[in-house]
């Protein structure tokens, strides 16, 4: 007989689910409320994709608006037409906005029609199996014993329930709980618990074999034989809806498993398919503060939110750090090697970091700052000295972080996160030395970078010298002349500093210069003809940098 706390009663007639009840069983993440007029609800008969063109949908559906802006008048007329056809709700993408318009917000309630948003991680094609199979689960108890989607706690009732050691895993044989045992641990369990995953090879031979087919095509508990040290298992597929889930494993651990073993997991798989839903739709703990915090730092996100997610107060100095390791470290698994490696690094300085992978690098939202703001400053920088080294040391010299201000609130943080940026692309530009800096320290270089942003184009304006230059270079000079202008100019016309610069002598160096100002007319005594060449040059370079 197995306990009604952790199979249900899988037979009892459930009743009709509704919106609140569904949401619940899916678990959050996946799913957004956005505004429900009348609550939650409504009776939910089934999920479809909205097509405009096929009026008429059944009621109680969930229509997914795919392709449809939140902020469009399409929007409105998308809520309206449903609220009329009696769907269940309506669920909109993010948009290109984030959040819908205050104009759907005034339709749905004077529709009375709940309207949902999915959450940018979740596709369309997987929003629909987890709510076709989150309706299948709708008329499973809840297991009192076990909160939902917590599968370490599932994985040790059922490991008692049937008597071996149970191992949760994904489609992809990947380990998503296991049960804890006091009995020896055969080797394969035991790699798989170490590896977080099946070993390759194993599910290779299982694959060659016909095994997963076999699994994920049988509604019934297979059974596998105890072979030399492998010790008899059974495993059954969790499914619902038409969504495999995943798969539960029994191993026998100390013994024959008991003559009920495949009875309790058969009647087990069902409620553990609430379980594995409940987890797949919701992002863990770190991904939402990720989430929150890159959308906070984007200028589109809610400081309270945050927040609450991280403990860190919303009003109290705060600041963003955005850092550049070698190339190699902003992508694939160097990324999350780097983002471990900051996070580690914070806390070691008793700051509690969000740390956000981007494009090349990542982004460290650090808050709890001292309360003085000259104290703050000084947190931040000996902060971003100890993170350089480290990030230099393991991902190489070529590592650089840009200091954001310290903000008083984490509403200020966007403003953080831009000088952060700034200074970051001063200490990339060339000849630049400095690994670490704040804004104040390359604060030259930040107002050239902008004066030069607003500057159109990279060719120098036709007739003037350093244009001479570089049709000179390109014809019979070698492309000497421009490379040699630019060190003479950033060296402010020291020749014996230009020429080591340049590895040349001095008096062929003195020779280069004369035949820059016979070819071009550059005249080298006038202060403005001067400052146009270097504006000019460093067009040229940032536009050979850019292509």
């Amino acid at each position: 007989m197995v306990p009604n706390s952790i199979v249900g009663q899988g037979d009892a007639a459930a009743s009709r689910p509704t919106l609140d009840r569904l949401l619940s069983v899916m678990g959050a993440g996946a799913l957004e409320p956005y505004t429900a007029p009348h609550g939650l609800e409504a009776v939910v008969d089934g999920v479809m994709m909205l097509d405009p063109l096929e009026p008429g949908q059944p009621r109680g559906q969930v229509l997914l608006a795919v392709g449809i802006d939140p902020q469009s008048a399409a929007a409105v007329d998308v809520v309206r037409d449903a609220a009329g056809s009696g769907a269940a709700a309506v669920v909109f993408g993010q948009g290109r906005s984030g959040r819908p318009s205050a104009a759907l917000w005034a339709a749905a309630e004077e529709a009375g029609l709940a309207v949902l948003l999915r959450t940018a991680w979740c596709g369309w094609t997987e929003l629909v199996g987890a709510l076709r199979a989150g309706l299948v689960l709708c008329g499973v108890p809840a297991d009192p014993t076990v909160p939902p989607g917590d599968l370490d706690g599932l994985a040790d009732a059922l490991a008692v329930l049937v008597g071996g050691s149970v191992t949760i895993e994904d489609v992809e044989s990947r380990v998503l709980a296991y049960s804890s045992t006091k009995e020896d641990v055969d080797e394969l369990r035991r790699l798989t618990i170490l590896g977080r995953r099946v070993p390759e090879w194993r599910v290779a031979a299982m694959s060659e074999a016909g095994f997963f087919r076999a699994l994920w095509g049988s509604g019934d508990v297979i059974h596998r034989p105890a072979h030399g040290e492998n010790p008899e298992r059974l495993v059954v597929a969790v499914r619902a809806g038409g969504e495999i889930l995943g798969s539960i494993w029994v191993a026998a651990a100390g013994g024959d498993l008991p003559a009920h073993a495949s009875d309790t997991l058969r009647s087990a798989a069902r409620v553990a398919a609430a379980h594995l839903l409940h987890h797949r739709s919701h992002r863990t703990h770190a991904r939402l503060v990720e989430d929150a915090a890159r959308a906070l730092l984007d200028g589109r996100g809610s400081a309270g939110a945050l927040s609450e997610l991280t403990g860190i107060a919303a009003h109290g100095h705060c600041a963003a750090l955005a850092v550049r390791p070698a190339d190699a470290a902003g992508k694939g698994e160097e990324a999350g090697r780097l983002c471990a490696l900051l996070a580690v690094c914070c806390g070691a300085h008793d700051l509690t970091p969000v740390v956000i992978p981007v494009d090349q690098g990542a982004l460290v939202l650090v808050g709890g700052l001292h309360q003085e703001a000259g104290r703050a400053a000084e947190q931040v920088a000996r902060l971003g000295r100890a993170l350089v080294r480290q990030v230099a040391d393991v991902f190489g010299p070529q590592a650089r972080i840009g200091l954001g201000t310290v903000v008083e609130t984490l509403a200020d943080l966007p403003a953080s996160r831009r000088s952060a940026d700034l200074v970051l692309r001063a200490l990339l530009a060339p000849g630049e030395h400095r690994t670490v800096a704040s804004a104040d320290e390359v604060a030259e270089t930040i107002a050239l970078n902008e004066m030069l942003d607003r500057l159109t184009g990279s060719a120098p304006a036709p007739e003037t010298p350093v244009a001479r230059l570089v049709a000179y270079d390109a014809g019979q000079g070698g492309g000497t002349m421009v490379q040699t202008l630019r060190a003479y100019l950033d060296h402010f016309g020291h020749v014996p500093d230009t020429a080591r610069a340049l590895g040349v002598h001095a008096n062929s160096l003195r020779h280069r210069i004369g035949r820059i100002t016979e070819v071009s007319g550059l005249d080298l005594r006038s202060p403005d003809a001067r400052l146009l060449a270097q504006l000019q040059l460093r067009l040229l370079e940032r536009g050979g940098r850019e292509t």
